[in-house]
């Protein structure tokens, strides 16, 4: 779970969304395994996850031919393997942004909601950088970004009602029961939900109601 701090943090910005803190917790708990950030090269980065297909489908001619024989980019889903550290998804991106920046920063999902950069006209930013500065800059920015997708997609009133397979099947696709988003996003919530219920709880101890 994420820390105290994140969970106050995450809470207080689904307050402002007019979203419910735990459903939006569980998304971003899902999506991220609860860390914000990761220390790379003595930085504070998001979490990243790129992806080579979209890579490929950006780039042409030389440039293509050069990121497929560096084992960049692929036209088939999946081929091109995420390391398991984020240092070296970050120095895998790096390899990538000497290739071409725009479309390097376009594979990558960002932040704990894994946003994709394709997506930033879609969700109104002015550039590709403009979103990649927002989930850098903080994890308000992060958040920022996550909830702008969810609204953009439809998808607020859908996790208000906590129909986790409607909304799997939107924010992690078809193929989302292969491994098992909706119950996870189902666990995920109940935890989190039973956290604000205690802190309710705690809180009305103090103020002398309960």
């Amino acid at each position: 779970m994420f820390s105290e701090q994140n969970i106050r943090d995450i809470s207080s910005e689904a307050k402002r969304a007019g979203m419910e803190p735990a459903a939006l917790l569980a998304v971003a708990q899902v999506e991220s395994g609860g860390v914000c950030f990761y220390k790379v090269d003595g930085r504070d980065e998001p979490p990243i996850r790129f992806e080579g297909h979209y890579f490929d489908q950006r780039l042409s001619g030389n440039q293509r031919r050069n990121a497929r024989d560096k084992g960049l980019a692929n036209p088939v889903a999946g081929a091109v393997r995420n390391p398991v550290s984020q240092a070296a998804r970050w120095q895998l991106l790096g390899a990538a942004v000497a290739i071409n920046r725009q479309a390097a920063y376009e594979s990558v999902s960002w932040g704990i909601g894994q946003v994709m950069g394709a997506h930033w006209k879609w969700l109104g930013y002015d550039s590709i950088d403009a979103l990649v500065d927002e989930a850098r800059g903080s994890l308000k920015g992060q958040l920022r970004l996550m909830i702008r997708f969810i609204d953009k997609s439809g998808l607020t009133p859908v996790l208000a009602r906590h129909d986790w397979k409607a909304f799997a099947r939107a924010y992690n696709g078809p193929n989302f029961t292969q491994n098992r988003y909706d119950t996870k996003l189902s666990l995920a919530w109940r935890r989190y939900a039973a956290v604000e219920s205690l802190d309710r709880a705690a809180s009305g101890r103090q103020s002398g109601f309960v």
